[in-house]
């Protein structure tokens, strides 16, 4: 929690008498060691800590501290395996040529049922950007042939074009 942009100040404005409140365990802390870590920190600091969550304060006894402990893991678990779950449905849409958001890929459009369509002169495009690269012409040159044919790219956009098309 230190490192996180909001979490170090907040941590370091914190006095005796105050109270931390927040929703939700798993909003707090991204690991359990963290969360002991810091319950432990804001105890000794005289700080409590009330989450929602799990009922209130939980910094008080020996019981809330066990109890924190289980919780933790239990937090850090389910982000574990909610990483997981995102992250195989993201491969399984990749394998079946699925848009999977973000800016759409110079050379494709979305098709009916989500997948990306090649777009035809578009990829003779591509095909042209790689031909010219491998004949020594600089990005910008580049985009301004592909200004020239009605393709609005830029040295960047270009530069990225090319990135994609060496992963193929």
């Amino acid at each position: 929690m230190h490192e996180r942009p909001k979490g170090g100040p907040l941590l370091a404005g914190l006095k005796k008498g105050d109270a931390v409140i927040a929703p939700k365990l798993d909003r707090l802390f991204r690991s359990a060691l963290d969360a002991l870590t810091v319950v432990e920190d804001l105890k000794k600091r005289g700080v409590s800590l009330h989450l929602l969550d799990l009922g209130g304060d939980i910094s008080g006894n020996g019981l809330s501290k066990l109890f924190l402990t289980i919780a933790a893991a239990f937090a850090e678990a389910e982000r574990d395996r909610i990483r997981e779950r995102i992250g195989q449905v993201k491969a399984d849409q990749k394998a079946r040529n699925r848009y999977l958001g973000g800016k759409l890929p110079f050379g494709f459009r979305i098709g009916a049922e989500g997948e990306l369509v090649e777009v035809p002169a578009e990829q003779d495009a591509i095909r042209e950007m790689v031909a010219l690269r491998a004949q020594g012409k600089t990005l910008r040159g580049i985009a301004e042939v592909m200004r020239a044919k009605g393709h609005r790219l830029s040295h960047e956009g270009v530069a990225g074009v090319l990135r994609a098309a060496s992963q193929c």
